[in-house]
């Protein structure tokens, strides 16, 4: 089993031609047309052992690679533009395996109105691994929503259940492009979305942000699934939604009147409130409260 960069390069020779493009195809740097809007940019990846094992369906994985990077545009409220996918794969991996990942990448492209439009390929000992870059337009009024700017005051905002993706959902992200978008228009300052665990990174918004963040926890939206993998590891279902991560859901937090707007209208759950202080409080619905630390829970890389 081996792969051949050229054969991989006129493979998608052969594919139709990236739109969007201003220049060439098969340059080395695409050149893109203009992006209608303020230019938003980010990278993601996935890591064979780290975010995917050796028997997932190679297309599952560059699905999965890409659909990451369109969540972070997401939480910017950006719409995609383009996507450029690095691929480095062992000498044992087959053709067909380089193929299925860069079709993955591609279909999640033209999924969102966005397309695979350049990369590159290196060998490598190992693990695989595969990087996205998206492009995409900030196209909104006023500054883009950030993590750091939470005020007291507001409300959070969850746009849907969290908890146990490890049964499958890490490999079917669906990026909350148009949730994005809407939570901007109704005056979401902040904005990030849920991939190290809901606790986790809702510490890191109010981190950034210099404030406090009351979680309430019999307002979090329990996934289906949180409850299935309870009955396998014996944990209670809503220590699998606060910690698991790989939902790619939206926080945000907004206006009171706007949170419960968005509440109602488009099926949000507002979930806390932004207060004076710093770090995260989780709030039972006795009133009781535990300070939250990293050693209750999420996903952090290298620790």
């Amino acid at each position: 089993m081996t792969w051949s960069e050229d054969s991989i390069h006129r493979w998608l020779a052969r594919g139709p031609r990236p739109r969007g493009l201003a220049g060439s195809r098969g340059h080395d740097a695409a050149v893109l047309a203009e992006l209608g809007g303020r230019p938003v940019v980010c990278a993601d990846q996935v890591v064979e052992g780290v975010h995917f094992l050796a028997t997932a369906s190679a297309r599952a994985v560059g699905r999965k690679a890409a659909c990451r990077a369109l969540s972070d545009l997401a939480a910017t409220a950006a719409s995609p533009r383009a996507l450029v996918c690095t691929l480095a794969a062992p000498r044992t991996k087959d053709e067909a395996w380089l193929r299925g990942v860069l079709s993955g990448v591609r279909a999640a492209a033209r999924e969102h109105g966005a397309d695979l439009v350049a990369g590159d390929l290196s060998s490598t000992p190992g693990p695989a691994t595969v990087a996205v870059t998206a492009l995409g337009a900030f196209e909104g009024r006023g500054a883009p929503p950030g993590r750091d700017r939470a005020r007291a005051g507001e409300l959070v905002v969850l746009t849907g259940a969290v908890g146990g993706s490890l049964l499958g959902r890490h490999f079917a992200i669906a990026p909350r492009l148009a949730a994005g978008r809407a939570l901007h228009r109704a005056g979401a300052a902040a904005m990030m979305d849920v991939s190290d665990g809901l606790a986790w990174d809702l510490f890191r918004l109010a981190r950034a942000a210099g404030v406090g963040v009351e979680l309430e926890l019999a307002r979090i939206p329990v996934h289906a699934d949180a409850r299935r993998l309870a009955r396998r590891t014996h944990r209670p279902p809503l220590d699998h939604a606060l910690h698991d991560g790989e939902d790619h859901e939206l926080l945000a937090t907004l206006a009171p009147r706007a949170a419960r707007r968005v509440a109602q209208e488009l099926g949000f759950h507002v979930v806390g409130r932004v207060v004076r202080g710093a770090g995260l409080a989780l709030v039972r619905a006795d009133g009781g409260r535990e300070r939250w630390t990293h050693a209750l829970g999420g996903f952090e890389h290298g620790a």
